[in-house]
């Protein structure tokens, strides 16, 4: 294998890992702050964009 071939093949793989390593910790985040909703939506906090039962001014 010639250097510019392994060159563009560890470019590639590094790539790949550091893509993999964001989705994972995106995916990660995403759990934690559906959790967070859960917890305070159980608690009695409300979104601000829930329209249920408010009437407008």
């Amino acid at each position: 294998m010639s250097a510019h071939a392994l060159y563009v093949t560890a470019a590639y793989g590094i790539t790949a890992l550091g893509l993999a390593g964001l989705i994972g910790w995106i995916l990660l985040d995403q759990r934690a702050r559906k959790r967070e909703l859960a917890e305070l939506e159980a608690a009695g906090v409300r979104r601000r964009s829930d329209k249920a039962g408010t009437a407008k001014p």
